[in-house]
């Protein structure tokens, strides 16, 4: 027997079922493998891959502006021949001009990025999701991954602290969720969706799952919302994205919501995290400002359908900048002094910190008058914040 076997491999490892890609997937390939060396003993003629969402292997046409941009960046020397492209080929100026701007941040497609992603495309995101939502996005919480799936690891990995970490997962769910925690050996919370509401969310549900792990000691760290739903395909309502973000907040629970098929929605309509947490924070002032979220999106799905390059981010919302504690306390003062301080000697605008007159535990403030001349005060304010997490980030 060699060196490694099924009996001594990581028995987490061993432990992790992922029925999207299990037996039956292994089995098709097999079969398909079969009808290519022309065996006729079958009793069909072609496997249908119908167990996993991968539109371009069931024929989608992939959409033609993604392909010439990507072909441009990948053999740059094809933009000294405009001319052909444009009147040879097909070519559109957008195509061109997004190509140009790509490879003026990116350098080359074949060199590495800044860890968290090339910061241009990470811009234009931050855009999409403006756009999509009505909110600011900023540019250095969005983090690219190679697909959303690579996001989920990601994260998981954060989470698991130990065996006893316990994430609430949805039932039925994609089984990247307890494959991965059966892996990282930690534990998964399964809540039951309400399939005679359309596979909605049971708050009653999660709440007792949630209640039963912690008696059974379990650290109970993160809710995990699939929206649109997979496999259930179910797109939740705004009432149901406000209970979850309000049972996250009671808890302290960091909401995790894979928002991959929001554009695969046919009855309903799509709510994102994002956008309802910023409306009920505009609604209740400092109530939902501890809430912590982690959206994901994919190339994969929706209208794009490029799964096989393996394109994904996540954006996260609310988590702390845990730097600039530190720096705080190795000077000896609260946070929100510490950045006042800071705000005061980079811009000479002197504010008061929140702390100065209470504020509820893990939130940060400061007051500032709106008595002061003149606007270009404030700008020199935005410009400090903005550097200020930069550096603490």
């Amino acid at each position: 027997m060699g060196r490694l076997n099924i009996n001594n491999i990581n028995p987490h490892v061993r432990a992790a079922e992922y029925a999207v890609r299990g037996e039956l997937a292994v089995k098709s390939e097999e079969l398909r493998a079969q009808l290519n060396r022309g065996d006729t003993g079958l009793p069909f003629d072609q496997v249908i891959s119908a167990n996993i969402g991968n539109p371009q292997q069931l024929d989608q046409k992939p959409i033609t502006f993604f392909r010439q941009v990507l072909s441009l960046l990948e053999n740059p020397q094809l933009l000294e021949k405009e001319d052909v492209l444009i009147n040879g080929l097909g070519y559109k100026t957008d195509v061109i001009e997004r190509a140009k701007f790509l490879l003026k941040h990116c350098g080359s497609v074949g060199a590495y990025s800044a860890s968290s992603g090339v910061y241009a495309i990470k811009e234009s995101i931050a855009k999409f999701l403006e756009r999509r939502d009505g909110f600011p996005a900023d540019p250095s919480k969005i983090y690219l991954s190679a697909g959303a799936s690579s996001g989920v690891n990601t994260l998981l990995h954060i989470l698991a602290e130990s065996p006893k970490s316990g994430v609430l997962v949805p039932i039925p769910q994609y089984p990247l969720y307890t494959a991965t925690l059966a892996v990282l050996n930690a534990t998964c919370v399964p809540y039951y969706l309400d399939e005679s509401k359309a596979w909605g969310t049971d708050l009653e549900a999660i709440r007792s799952s949630y209640e039963k792990a912690k008696a059974e000691g379990v650290d109970v760290r993160c809710i995990v919302i699939i929206n649109p739903g997979n496999p259930t395909g179910a797109s939740l309502s705004e009432a149901d994205v406000r209970a979850v973000i309000d049972f996250a907040s009671k808890e302290q629970l960091v909401i995790m919501a894979d928002e991959v098929y929001q554009t695969n929605v046919f009855i309903g309509q799509f709510h994102s995290f994002k956008g309802v947490l910023r409306k009920m924070q505009q609604e209740n002032p400092g109530k939902y400002d501890g809430v912590e979220l982690a959206s994901l999106h994919s190339v994969s799905k929706g209208m794009v359908g490029e799964c096989g390059h393996r394109g994904g981010y996540f954006e996260l919302v609310g988590f702390d900048a845990e730097k600039a504690k530190d720096a705080a306390a190795a000077e000896g003062r609260k946070p929100d002094e510490f950045y006042c301080m800071r705000l005061l000697e980079a811009t000479g605008v002197c504010v008061v910190p929140g702390s100065g007159f209470g504020q509820k535990e893990g939130t940060l403030h400061f007051r500032t008058t709106f008595l002061a001349p003149g606007t270009e005060w404030v700008s020199r304010i935005t410009k400090f914040h903005q550097e200020f997490m930069d550096k603490y980030r």
